[in-house]
C-alpha cells in the first residue's frame, strides 16, 4: 500500500515539475495573428435546415426539387404512421401522437399532389401538347381527391380532439377553455366545406 502511495506521489511531483517549466511560445513568421477558429467545413444551412447543393444542377428546377423533397418527407411520414399503432399498443407513444402521425401523412399527401399539380401546370405552359393537358387533368383530379381526403381527416381529428377534451372535462382534469377551443376549431373546419 505504501509503495503505491509513493509511486503516486512521485508521478504527481514529476507532473508538477514538468508543468512548471515554461514552454517557449512559437514566434510568428510573418506577423499575422494565429487563427483561432478553423474554417467551417459545413456550408451555411438553408432556413428549412437543409444543406444547399453546391453543384448548380440546371436540370433540377425548384418545382422538381419541391416534389422530390415532399416525396421523401411523405415516405418518412408513411413509415412513422405505419409504426404508430404498434408503438401506441406498446405504450411508447400516446394515442393522440399516433393520430397526429397519420394526419401528418395525409397532409403531406395533399401537399405532394398540389406540388405535382403546379409542376404539371408549368409543364403544360411550356409545351402545348395533348399529353401535357391530359397529365394536367390527372394532376388536378389527384390534387382534388387529396385535398378532400385531407379535409376529411382534419375534421375527424378535430372531432376526436373535441371528444377527448370533453372526457377530460368530465373527469375534472380538463378546462372549459380547451373544450371551447376544440369546438371552435371543429366548427371552422366544418364551415370550410
Amino acid at each position: 500500500m505504501r509503495r503505491w502511495l509513493c509511486v503516486l506521489l512521485c508521478v504527481g511531483a514529476l507532473a508538477q515539475l514538468s508543468a512548471q517549466q515554461e514552454m517557449p511560445l512559437p514566434e510568428p513568421d510573418d506577423g499575422e495573428p494565429i487563427p483561432i477558429e478553423p474554417p467551417m467545413l459545413i456550408p451555411m444551412r438553408a432556413p428549412d435546415g437543409s444543406i444547399p447543393d453546391l453543384v448548380d444542377n440546371a436540370a433540377a428546377t425548384p418545382a422538381n426539387l419541391d416534389v422530390a423533397k415532399l416525396e421523401k418527407e411523405l415516405a418518412r411520414a408513411e413509415k412513422r404512421a405505419a409504426s404508430a399503432d404498434r408503438l401506441y399498443k406498446a405504450g411508447i407513444i400516446a394515442k393522440m401522437d399516433a393520430e397526429q402521425r397519420v394526419l401528418n401523412a395525409v397532409q403531406l399527401t395533399a401537399a405532394l399532389a398540389e406540388a405535382r399539380l403546379q409542376a404539371a401546370k408549368t409543364q403544360a405552359t411550356d409545351a402545348e401538347q395533348p399529353i401535357a393537358e391530359s397529365a394536367l387533368a390527372d394532376a388536378e383530379e389527384a390534387a382534388k381527391r387529396a385535398a378532400e381526403e385531407r379535409h376529411r381527416a382534419e375534421i375527424e381529428q378535430a372531432l376526436r380532439d373535441l371528444q377527448r377534451q370533453q372526457k377530460l372535462l368530465a373527469l375534472g382534469s380538463g378546462r372549459k377553455v380547451d373544450v371551447s377551443r376544440a369546438e371552435k376549431k371543429l366548427a371552422e373546419l366544418q364551415s370550410a366545406e
